[in-house]
This record gives structure tokens, C-alpha cells and sequence, in this order.
């Protein structure tokens, strides 16, 4: 009866975690760079006399769709568009090295550079600090490139090179922060190929059809787990009437 119960009991776990990846995913269906959480569960194991499952805690990390958005041009020259399978390197709350999508990228007010989540944008030597300057570009191999004040258009200043990176080939996950970090620590080496598209930014992956399938299905599997609970319940009942002695 434990093992039913227990049974049960992870998959309305599991279906819980799933439902809030889900809800994720739609509420950021036009956030800059998102990439779709896709949860990932441990199988079910038995472990001595009962059986032991987890779903991903808060502090865990979880998978995503690692396919682009649609690529939208804007314009601005703060902008860029990651190519093919690269990422852009920034600084994660923890001040740990992690890795981005998002492209719109601004100058904070100590002129340090840093994306729209406020996330500081990392180059080849750490974080990129932009003099005061008449205007900021970055060219298509991530070299960012500053006019002096009272400087010409066409004689910019190379003030960095951003560090894009291919997590192709490693273990990588996405954090609960949207950042995608190699599992168990550690960095990526820059990839000296990758390139941008400057004024352009790329959207989210999220396919909002697909997603709401997704919380039908989901919604569905979680009253099949409901419903092994109600079950349990009854045949406890039943063997416990079984037993009862007659008064």
C-alpha cells in the first residue's frame, strides 16, 4: 500500500513542477532571448523497503529548448543577435560565469555593459567598461567599438571583444535564472567564430500552441495521480473492514 501511495505521491510532485515550468514558459513567451524550461525528472527508484523520487527543488537547475527565437530587427546599435549555436558570456547573481541569449545590451551608470536583465556582460578579460563616448557599435565579431567625444565615426575605438562561446559537446544546463552554466562548475573557452548580428534582436523559443497542449496533457496526468491516491484510500479501507472483528 506504502509503495502505491509513495508512488502517487511523486508523480502529483512531478506534475506540480511541470505545470510551474509551463507557466514559465508562457509568461515569458516575449521576454528577450528566452529559452523554454523543459523539466527534467529522476525516474523512480526503489530504495530498500520504499520507494524514493524527487522533483527539482527552487535551487535546482532545469533544462530548456535550446533551438532560436525569431530574429527581429531593431536598429539600436546596443543590440545583437546571437548566430548559430553561440552564447554571450555575463556575470550570474552569484558572481559565477554563465551564459545568455539576450542582446539588449545597455551601459549601467558606472559604464560597465551589461543586458537588459541587468545581468554584466562579460569580454575576453572580465567585465567591459565603456569610457564616455559619442556613440557605442559592436561589430559582428563581437568587438565593441567607441567614438571619443569630439572623435569621427570612422576611427572608433576597440574598448572589448565579447565573449561568445559553443556549449556544444559539454554538459550544460539552464538555471531557474535563464542563464545557461555548465553542470558541476567551471567555464566555457571563447569561440573565435561565433559571430552577431548588431541591431537585431532574438526573441523568445517558446511555442505558445505547444504549451498549452502541453498544460492539457500535463493537467490530465495529474488527475491520473489524484486518482491512485482515491484508490489507495479505498483499498485501505477495504482491507481495513476485512479485519475488523465482529462487535
Amino acid at each position: 500500500m506504502d509503495r502505491v501511495v509513495y508512488t502517487a505521491y511523486s508523480g502529483l510532485r512531478g506534475h506540480m513542477a511541470a505545470q510551474a515550468a509551463i507557466a514559465n514558459n508562457m509568461a515569458n513567451v516575449s521576454t528577450t532571448g528566452f529559452k523554454a524550461d523543459r523539466v527534467a525528472f529522476e525516474r523512480l527508484s526503489l530504495v530498500g523497503p520504499t520507494f524514493q523520487t524527487r522533483a527539482p527543488t527552487s535551487e535546482e537547475v532545469l533544462d530548456a529548448e535550446r533551438r532560436a527565437g525569431t530574429v527581429q530587427q531593431t536598429g539600436r546599435q546596443l543590440d545583437v543577435a546571437i548566430n548559430g549555436d553561440a552564447w554571450l558570456a555575463v556575470q550570474a547573481a552569484d558572481g559565477s560565469e554563465a551564459y545568455t541569449r539576450r542582446g539588449d545590451l545597455t551601459i549601467n551608470p558606472s559604464g560597465v555593459l551589461e543586458t537588459g536583465e541587468g545581468n554584466i556582460v562579460l569580454g575576453e578579460s572580465g567585465p567591459i567598461t565603456i569610457p564616455p563616448s559619442a556613440s557605442v557599435s559592436i561589430a559582428a565579431d563581437g568587438s565593441v567599438l567607441a567614438v571619443p567625444i569630439g572623435g569621427t565615426a570612422d576611427q572608433p575605438q576597440t574598448v572589448g571583444r565579447l565573449k561568445l562561446v559553443n556549449p556544444r559537446g559539454t554538459d550544460t544546463v539552464k538555471g531557474l535564472d535563464n542563464l545557461l552554466k555548465v553542470r558541476a562548475g567551471g567555464t566555457l573557452p571563447q569561440d573565435m567564430d561565433a559571430t552577431l548580428t548588431s541591431g537585431a534582436l532574438e526573441g523568445s523559443n517558446v511555442n505558445m500552441t505547444q504549451t498549452l497542449v502541453d498544460m492539457i496533457e500535463n493537467q490530465r496526468s495529474y488527475e491520473v495521480s489524484a486518482k491512485l491516491l482515491t484508490t489507495a484510500k479505498e483499498m485501505d479501507e477495504g482491507g481495513a473492514s476485512l479485519m475488523r472483528l465482529p462487535g
